[in-house]
């Protein structure tokens, strides 16, 4: 709460930016692995990067950017920052079965107490955790 001003008020998350170590890799796991759909794609020659636009659901917006010799963030254990990026899906064996096929490791399903629903936790090309949470 803010005292004697009036508090921002925010509608929606508008977009996740990922930094990737291996573009083509990290590109193939977010198009062709998860399903993500390319809005754009920009090469930046003066930073020797991409961005890559990504749509999820037709809604919300991943960006996936490539720098070269881009430190590495500790992710576990529960390291400071963001603690991981959750995707809803319909199915969750069926998700997890598509997962292992390209052979991703899933950790075992969990159910969450506060909602009953079941859920699990993946990795993407660089480590960062992801989870799919059942609808």
């Amino acid at each position: 709460m803010f005292l004697g001003r009036k508090q921002l008020k925010v509608n929606k998350i508008h977009h996740v930016a990922i930094i990737c170590s291996d573009y083509e890799k990290s590109k193939n796991f977010y198009v062709n692995i998860l399903g993500c759909d390319i809005e754009k794609e920009t090469y930046r020659s003066e930073r020797k990067s991409y961005k890559l636009d990504l749509i999820v659901g037709g809604e919300y917006q991943l960006e996936l950017f490539s720098f070269p010799d881009s430190p590495h963030r500790p992710s576990y254990p529960e390291a400071r920052g963001l603690r991981h990026l959750a995707f809803e899906v319909e199915d969750i064996n069926q998700a997890i079965e598509d997962l292992e096929k390209e052979n991703i490791p899933v950790e075992p399903i969990r159910v969450d107490e506060l909602t009953g629903k079941r859920f699990t936790f993946f990795s993407d090309p660089d480590d960062l955790p992801l989870e799919i949470y059942e609808k």
